[in-house]
């Protein structure tokens, strides 16, 4: 059981926040994918380069998966894996994602989506009801610290109900999913990147490189 602790604790502290905005699809294509090492490495949750490990919240471990465990060393340069641990009194809680990175309009975006969701966990009556989902948020490189952005669910929230926007969704009446299929969810994106409003009151999180 202690493992399912981990998974829902961390997929909790993070995108079940209501900070969030959920979408069924993905932001990218197999074709919006680069080769790259922006992410590599070990990120502290702080605004300060000298800080250490231990007195942090969080702490993202973002790596290339391997192409095939099996066969080749070879990793995907394509995408990431995020070992995210975030402490909750005192102790860390572990969980897995697949991070994507793309670029559009020349700003960068990262796409989460939890990894392995309950494999080898026992199928229970709580777990039947979780589904897992994407999530997309802007990001912004500067020198040895990544600033991460999430688009603000009450924003979107607003949009919808007054009918704003038209971009494919459901709606039940507690939070919006979208289902807006990857072109649609990058023309959603690009228009509004650079409005203060959008990210408002989404979940924002500032991570500087583990020097340690």
């Amino acid at each position: 059981m202690k493992s399912r602790k981990l998974i829902f604790t961390g997929l909790l502290i993070v995108f079940l926040s209501g900070c969030v905005v959920y979408s069924f699809y993905p932001l990218y294509t197999e074709s919006d994918l680069f080769p790259n090492d922006l992410l590599s490495g070990q990120w502290l949750e702080s605004d300060d380069e000298d800080v250490a490990p231990e007195d942090v919240d969080g702490i993202w471990t973002f790596e290339h998966p391997y192409i095939d465990k099996k066969k080749s060393d070879e990793r995907d340069s394509l995408s990431y894996i995020l070992t995210l641990k975030q402490k909750e009194d005192g102790e860390y809680f572990e969980s897995v994602f697949d991070v994507h990175l793309i670029e559009l309009g020349g700003d960068y975006f990262l796409d989460f989506y939890l990894r392995d969701f309950l494999e080898g966990e026992e199928l229970t009556l709580d777990n039947f009801h979780v589904i897992p989902v994407h999530t997309f948020a802007k990001l912004e490189i500067k020198d040895n610290g990544l600033f991460i952005n999430w688009f603000d669910p009450n924003w979107l929230e607003e949009l919808v109900r007054q009918n704003k926007i038209r971009i494919h969704h459901e709606d039940n009446g507690d939070f919006i999913l979208l289902t807006a299929k990857p072109k649609e969810l990058q023309k959603f994106v690009t228009k509004y990147v650079n409005s203060e409003d959008a990210f408002k009151d989404g979940l924002q999180v500032e991570l500087v490189r583990n020097k340690h």
